[in-house]
């Protein structure tokens, strides 16, 4: 697979942006995260994790580290598109809690804590409760991924979750649409492309 960048950012939610991380967008399948070098680059452009906190953890890991933890994030990925392709279309019920299990184990091992912070604002300098977290090992780049799938699954009408109508594409996307009428990932590719293939049956028909 080849990995040009950027990745893909089309879902209009992190979560499922993480599920799009390995898409077919022109033909050849790309996986953003197939390896450790891609998890940071990806985990930069999604705005994740903090380009200071990557370099640190680039400089600190062990040869082969990052690419542990860049296979754990596939894995996590790969489970959660199961869940999602599961209940996407309908309301999440309660029932799904079970299947969670793994996202709460991840969500279990976070060093989380809160500081008092000063940050600009239009009207000056304000104090801020910042959310921190405590990076021990490469291990912990997965837990902003976890709050991200965590927050989706509370927050998201996941009657709203669509899979792309595009032939070969894999990708999904959170349909925030007025009217919930979205069909593709984007008119740029897969609508673009549906467009002219109506075209060219078009002119065979005439």
């Amino acid at each position: 697979m080849a990995n040009p960048s950027p990745a893909l950012f089309l879902g209009d939610a992190p979560a499922l942006d993480f599920l799009n991380s390995v898409a077919t967008p022109v033909d050849v399948p790309v996986d953003w995260i197939k390896d450790g070098e891609g998890l940071l680059r990806w985990l930069d452009q999604a705005k994740l994790v903090s380009p200071e906190t990557l370099e640190a953890m680039r400089a600190q890991a062990l040869p082969g580290e990052l690419d542990k933890v860049a296979d754990q994030a596939r894995n996590l990925r790969e489970w959660f598109r199961t869940f999602v392709r599961e209940h996407k279309g309908k309301r999440l019920k309660p029932g799904a809690l079970a299947e969670l299990e793994p996202l709460n184990r991840l969500l279990e091992r976070d060093e989380g804590y809160s500081r008092v912070v000063v940050r600009q604002t239009d009207e000056g300098e304000a104090f801020e409760f910042q959310p921190m977290r405590k990076w021990r090992s490469p291990e912990a780049l997965l837990l902003p991924v976890g709050e991200a799938l965590g927050r989706f699954v509370c927050t998201e009408d996941f009657s709203n979750v669509k899979a792309c109508e595009g032939q070969s594409c894999t990708l999904l996307f959170a349909d925030h649409t007025r009217g919930h009428r979205r069909r593709w990932c984007s008119m740029a590719l897969c609508g673009n492309r549906a467009k002219q293939a109506a075209h060219r049956d078009r002119i065979r028909q005439v």
